[in-house]
């Protein structure tokens, strides 16, 4: 592993070179040494000085090394000079990344947007036309595309990536008609999101006793896993296990996984869950936040889940808004975890008197189904409905609905 950086950030670039060890891990490649060179400015053609890029070379051929791997992206320039000079394969964090997300999709959504992503990562690091894509044959930085035998002809690889995206757009669509149905049924949505290996699949399984899967790797979980969950109200809400963040996310699979990211987008409250046990906590949280804004889903209500709290050494994170420290195992944390959910998704009420002719039968189911309705009394033709709900709920009537309502508070 090869790590470069300004000697000033050598703390984090440590950091994040034991990350990238991990990442490794998780594709069951074992790390035979790692090299940090502290540079102000990467070379633009080697990233690394030149000199240091010979010493590589010749601690590959010694040790017999398959593959070395970049703590950073490589411009298609870089790793076209890398690959001469050290005579192996060369992959950056971004292509690691790509590989894991690739070996962890189990639905066909989930293996679209990988091979989409990672067909747009690799068309500019084509070096000439038909250049065979070696890297794709398999093995580490190849799964997906190579298994599939495809051409390498440039064009052809576009035309596919157009047919992905006019799949995906298909399973987009068949998605949304799903949120709408939610919607109508005015089913309260909560996303578990958090940087990877947080504890978010644990917490869905304790609470929901779902059975997603649970280990000690990075982006153990891919696809998203949605659940039932009662909370002390008597409410069910479905909880939303959703794709662990990391740094430097790949802005690849930000856009290709888009879709799947719109059930963080659409939900009522974030569950931001944090591993307080890390050393890097704050910088985990501070990636994560980054990406929601990415997402456009920082506006979102969130509650902060500090997990982990019995492996944590001391009580030092901070959060911004409604935060709990909790362990995902101890039912008694998870109960209030339920409790404050609870409180934060009924924080904001309001009260008012509809008027609703006796004929709009839907309507008044309706406003049955979304609001808690405290009388009712039928005036001639029109049913008189005194009633308190959320905000959020309020928010999504239609202009024909609220135009019957006289909101007494707030």
């Amino acid at each position: 592993m090869v790590g470069c950086g300004a000697k000033a950030d050598e703390r984090f670039l440590r950091s994040s070179l034991e990350e990238l060890a991990r990442l490794a891990d998780t594709v069951q490649a074992e790390v035979a040494a790692t090299i940090i060179q502290f540079r102000d400015r990467p070379d633009p053609a080697w990233v690394i000085g030149r000199g240091k890029a010979e010493e590589v070379a010749q601690l590959v051929k010694d040790q017999g090394i398959d593959v070395v791997i970049f703590d950073r992206e490589l411009s298609p320039r870089q790793l076209h000079n890398l690959e001469s000079i050290w005579e192996c394969k060369v992959l950056d964090r971004t292509q690691l990344i790509l590989d894991i997300f690739a070996m962890r999709a189990q639905t066909k959504e989930g293996s679209l947007q990988v091979e989409l992503a990672q067909l747009q990562y690799l068309l500019p690091r084509l070096v000439g036309q038909g250049r065979e894509l070696s890297r794709l044959g398999g093995g580490i930085g190849t799964r997906g595309p190579g298994e599939k035998k495809l051409e390498t002809d440039r064009r052809h690889i576009q035309r596919r990536i157009r047919d992905l995206k006019r799949e995906l757009e298909q399973v987009h669509k068949h998605r949304q008609l799903h949120q709408a149905r939610r919607r109508k049924m005015e089913i309260t949505q909560v996303a578990l999101v958090g940087y990877t290996n947080a504890g978010k699949s644990t917490l869905l399984n304790r609470l929901t006793r779902a059975e997603v899967l649970e280990e000690d790797q990075l982006f153990a979980t891919l696809d998203p896993t949605s659940r039932f969950l009662e909370l002390p109200s008597g409410e069910n809400v479905l909880l939303t296990d959703t794709v662990g963040f990391i740094r430097n996310l790949p802005v690849e699979l930000v856009a290709a996984f888009r879709s799947t990211l719109e059930q963080v987008r659409k939900a009522d409250l974030l569950l931001h869950v944090v591993d307080a046990s890390h050393p890097e906590a704050q910088e985990q949280m501070e990636a994560v936040d980054r990406v929601l804004q990415e997402l456009d889903a920082d506006q979102i209500p969130v509650l902060t889940v500090f997990n982990k709290k019995d492996q944590a050494k001391e009580n030092v994170l901070m959060a911004e808004g409604e935060s709990i420290r909790i362990s995902a195992l101890d039912e008694q944390d998870r109960e209030r975890l339920k409790l404050k959910m609870d409180q934060m998704l009924h924080a904001a009420q309001i009260c008012g008197v509809a008027e609703i002719p006796v004929s709009k039968g839907e309507w008044i189911s309706r406003l049955y189904q979304t609001a808690d309705v405290l009388s009712s009394e039928v005036k001639g033709m029109t049913l008189e409905v005194n009633f308190q709900l959320p905000l959020r709920r309020y928010e999504r009537l239609s202009p024909e609905m609220k135009a019957m309502i006289r909101r007494t508070h707030p």
